[in-house]
């Protein structure tokens, strides 16, 4: 590997370790991005490392997922951050002024920086060239503490794009014809690097729906070059002055390589269960549909908004489709409205919905029990929209057009000629949402209601960990498994006790009861195990309910760190076949913990049912010192 965009930049950023694959490095991170159904907890846990306010250049606290003020929960945590953000030299992004990866692509993206975001779909903001990766707030918080960013060196996937996409073929299915080749595994331990001719036909929002679900297939990250489209964005934005060249030197070598011909890809759709359910849409069509939504991070930028305002135009929704539209930011929604595409959106009968996630964690617009929805979001997991029972497609807008126009799934190639889209001039620019942090820090107050719980803490980790098996699942378990969003449950995210009482609540209701019956214990699952969202949530409940360590096949990249970070042990079976061997109630006895975990040793063995089983033991000297501290905190407390 020479000479990789993503390297070059790795390189420039690098404080600590070598540069080669699956070797720790640390990073220096240029800018922080929070949000706030995470960055409330990281605000509380930048709060308790006692720094008056952020070594990094640029830090941000967005409202965009607990929008919905159903009670004093959610306005109460507004008011905190704004509060907080005011004191701590934090920019705060009022509730609707857009959701955070598309204000901070449109405004605040610089090519060639390090984005560090409490958010998995951070890499949104790879669509301009920057290295955004996603993390848990703890790894945030720390960072904007001064401290580097610390992950496993990645391999470097280039994919090169050849050719141009016919019309009503769009940015969202290369993405899924991504998904479809590597499913939401192949992207693990990966920077997925895209370059070749194809790339200057694509725009930076069209690079940043391919780049934001990039976090779909398990990805460190994913990104495009910087170049003239590139440029030609940020003059649009008025942000000309931001920009610069980057590209991969002509002769790199790439780990693995993958060529995508644009020509020759057609509509593509996320059938129920999982991203990587990839059909075309010929082959579901004809499936019936009650439901379309429109928007999300990943599709809800002016070009969006404006080819479906263009198939919208003069014609009704089907009387047995509910269709949701939501811009992703107060600029996407003020340019389309003044270039009179939201009244074709209202005269179909689509539903205005906030500048928010919304309907994409469940936060409003929850399907109907036994129907299907089409949505041009990016994740499908049983239960992520807010109904149990749910049927999710994904794909992209013009297909959910097509479908709330038919009522069912179409192939939008059935609608005619490809309406000819110009970007705007210059988009609509005002960033009086966006509040500054106070000159005189010393004269604000932080504002504290009820539902802010103080940061729950633990000790440093146990010499023997004993307990029985809590639960047992398979593989690709979500985060949104673990710890489900949804308007119910994510106004407590800064009451861990309250919290709590979710933890696997749709998989298994008795968890939370046995857990507290059993004064903790252990979680056992498949591979893959905590995909998806960065909520550090999956792993700061369990903590607190006293999850002491969780065995499984594998894991995803930032819910092992998550684990890592509140001291709970993510320990891989050597045998994958021993996952078999034990059930719920087994008894676990691992002797030794902390003599095992100071050595060099690349194993750890424990008692399962009185027989031995050995689990991987694949920790930098960095990360075993953070498991026998406690968790992160109690580390960086205990340099300091």
């Amino acid at each position: 590997m020479t000479g990789t965009l993503a390297e070059k930049i790795i390189k420039a950023h690098l404080v600590e370790g070598r540069m080669e694959p699956g070797e720790e490095v640390g990073i220096k991170v240029d800018r922080a991005l929070m949000q706030d159904a995470t960055g409330t907890m990281a605000c509380l846990q930048f709060e308790a490392l006692e720094i008056p306010k952020p070594k990094v250049d640029f830090a941000i606290v967005y409202v965009d997922h607990n929008i919905l003020q159903t009670g004093f929960e959610n306005p109460d945590d507004h008011r905190f951050l704004q509060s907080f953000c005011s004191k701590y030299g934090m920019y705060f992004s009022k509730p609707g002024n857009g959701i955070c990866h598309q204000v901070n692509l449109e405004r605040f993206s610089i090519p060639g920086q390090v984005l560090l975001g409490s958010d998995s779909h951070t890499p949104t903001s790879g669509g301009a060239a920057m290295l955004a990766i996603g993390v848990g707030g703890l790894d945030v918080a720390v960072a904007m503490g001064g401290g580097a960013f610390y992950f496993e060196m990645p391999k470097v996937v280039g994919v090169r794009l050849v050719g141009k996409l016919n019309s009503w073929v769009t940015a969202k299915d290369v993405i899924l014809e991504m998904l479809r080749r590597l499913t939401v595994r192949g992207g693990l331990r990966r920077i997925i690097e895209y370059y070749g001719p194809g790339v200057k036909t694509l725009s930076v929002p069209e690079r940043s729906t391919i780049t934001n679900m990039g976090a779909e297939l398990g990805a460190t990250t994913s990104i495009f070059p910087s170049d003239e489209v590139t440029k030609d964005f940020f003059t649009r934005q008025e942000r000309a002055q931001d920009w610069r060249p980057l590209a991969a030197d002509p002769d790199t070598v790439y780990d693995t390589n993958i060529e995508i011909d644009l020509s020759k890809l057609e509509p593509l759709v996320a059938a129920p269960g999982s991203p990587d359910n990839i059909k075309t849409v010929r082959e579901v069509e004809g499936t019936p549909i009650q439901q379309s939504c429109i928007g999300s991070c990943v599709n809800s930028n002016y070009r969006d908004l404006i080819i479906t305002s263009h198939i919208l135009r003069g014609k009704k929704v089907h009387p047995n489709v509910s269709l949701h539209v939501n811009p992703g930011s107060r600029q996407v929604l003020e340019t389309v409205t003044r270039a009179g595409a939201i009244y074709d959106i209202i005269a179909a009968g689509a539903r205005i919905i906030e500048n928010a996630c919304n309907g994409c964690i469940g936060m409003g617009s929850a399907p109907a029990s036994n129907s299907n929805s089409i949505r041009s979001f990016n994740r499908n997991w049983p239960g992520r929209s807010g109904t149990k029972n749910d049927a999710v497609y994904l794909a992209s807008p013009e297909t959910c057009a097509a479908a709330a126009l038919y009522g069912e799934i179409t192939d939008p190639r059935k609608l005619g000629t490809y309406p000819s889209i110009a970007w705007p001039e210059r988009f609509v620019i005002d960033d009086s949402m966006v509040l500054p942090p106070s000159r005189e820090p010393e004269k604000v107050e932080v504002i504290r209601g009820p539902n802010i719980k103080p940061l729950p803490r633990r000790g440093p980790l146990e010499p023997t960990l004993e307990g029985e098996v809590l639960i047992k699942v398979g593989d690709n378990v979500s985060t949104d498994a673990i710890m489900p969003a949804g308007a119910r449950i994510l106004p407590l995210r800064s009451n861990i006790p309250a919290i709590s009482e979710y933890v696997f609540a749709w998989t298994d209701p008795e968890f939370v009861q046995r857990a507290k019956a059993k004064n903790g214990g252990f979680i056992a699952g498949g591979v893959n195990y905590g995909q998806g969202s960065s909520r550090e949530h999956a792993a700061l409940a369990p903590m607190y309910l006293g999850v002491k360590a969780v065995l499984a096949k594998s894991f995803s990249r930032i819910h092992r760190s998550n684990l890592i970070n509140f001291g709970i042990m993510p320990l891989e079976f050597v045998d994958a076949n021993d996952y078999e061997k034990f059930s719920v109630g087994s008894k676990i006895k691992i002797e030794n913990v902390i003599p095992t975990l100071q050595s060099e040793a690349q194993a750890m063995r424990g008692q399962i049912d009185n027989r031995t089983v050995e689990f991987k033991l694949t920790l930098t000297r960095r990360l075993r010192d953070i498991l026998i501290a406690g968790g992160l905190l109690n580390y960086i407390k205990s340099k300091a």
